[in-house]
């Protein structure tokens, strides 16, 4: 490229099969264990080894406490996507910061914002800004942002810890694949609610994917389509999951693309996301949402038997309320 004076040579490893080859050559038995190997056929054929048991499991909770939601559509039904054509859309864009709004003003403590890449989160931000979304967004709760300094970021998750430890309640913006989506988690009260605002979809322009695309396609015959929606789902899968780290946790998510309620999509998700999500939660406007998030979160409000001891669902009726009577609600609460 003659109009280029510093030709840079850029080295990429195509075949993940490489760096496992000599575990498997080392030990007779190998275990590989994730909550994000959806669809769990296409990892054999990245790896290039034959499984012995192949078993996706669901999780064991001590309630249903999990509520995953596919949103569609704004409350103007117009749709919403961060497919490239639609992705700067006013009518998106306004919706999106239509349904945080909506949601902040339901959900207590910390919600956690995935967005597709740091330009298109920068971009939506200074849209929201603009159309003074922003502005009411911060009267209900703090804002933090996930940046490429990694300083910035740990400053600002820590920041975001103490606005939920106070009760004032906060909202951090992130990106998948970036230092939050793999490693951060939104425990308890950090994190009641995650939004994904689109799919995922790595930047396919760029030389290193479209080689390794190219690599796939000529040595293990898995077609570009499949592969990219494998792993645009995963990360998708790998966001929500910050938000459930344990048996007595509990979360919403909100899948914010119209892609999502495609079967060939949201069947590529998790057991233990697709075991929870329902018929009726997969192609929702914002006011169907927030239905849905007001009921599940009254339900969440329930005491409980966290042991797991009982089957039986403890849900106080108006009869039960009267019985007891202040003296009882106190000592409850």
């Amino acid at each position: 490229m003659p109009n280029i004076p510093d030709p840079v040579l850029q080295l990429s490893c195509h075949d993940a099969s490489l760096a496992i080859k000599p575990v498997f050559e080392r030990f007779q038995t190998v275990v590989i264990t994730s909550g994000t190997l959806s669809p769990i056929d296409l990892y054999p054929r990245l790896l290039n080894f034959n499984p012995v048991v192949n078993r996706s499991f669901t999780m064991s909770l001590t309630r249903d406490c999990i509520c995953p939601m596919v949103l569609t559509r704004g409350s103007d039904q117009l749709p919403v996507s961060t497919k490239y054509d639609m992705r700067t859309d006013e009518g998106v864009e306004r919706n999106y910061g239509r349904l945080l709004l909506e949601m902040m003003s339901i959900v207590p403590d910390g919600i956690v914002c995935f967005f597709v890449s740091y330009s298109y989160m920068d971009g939506i931000v200074n849209s929201w800004n603009e159309k003074g979304i922003l502005k009411e967004i911060m009267q209900h709760k703090l804002v933090f942002i996930e940046t490429q300094d990694v300083v910035e970021t740990t400053l600002a998750l820590d920041n975001y810890r103490k606005a939920c430890d106070c009760g004032r309640g906060a909202v951090f913006f992130s990106v998948a694949r970036g230092k939050v989506a793999e490693g951060i988690d939104f425990d308890r009260h950090y994190g009641r609610l995650v939004i994904m605002f689109g799919v995922p979809f790595q930047y396919t322009l760029s030389r290193i994917l479209i080689a390794r695309l190219e690599y796939l396609r000529e040595t293990f015959q898995i077609k570009e389509g499949d592969f990219l929606t494998f792993d645009a789902l995963r990360q998708a899968a790998q966001c929500v999951g910050r938000v459930i780290r344990s048996k007595a946790d509990y979360g919403m998510m909100i899948f914010a693309d119209k892609r999502y309620s495609r079967h060939d999509k949201h069947s590529k998700l998790p057991g233990w996301i697709l075991s929870h999500l329902r018929d009726a939660h997969l192609n929702l406007s914002t006011d169907m949402a927030m239905h849905i998030a007001r009921e599940f979160l009254r339900k969440m409000a329930q005491p409980y038997d966290k042991s797991g001891g009982s089957s039986k669902k403890t849900l106080l009726s108006q009869e039960d309320l009267e019985k007891m009577g202040n003296g009882g609600l106190g000592e409850m609460f």
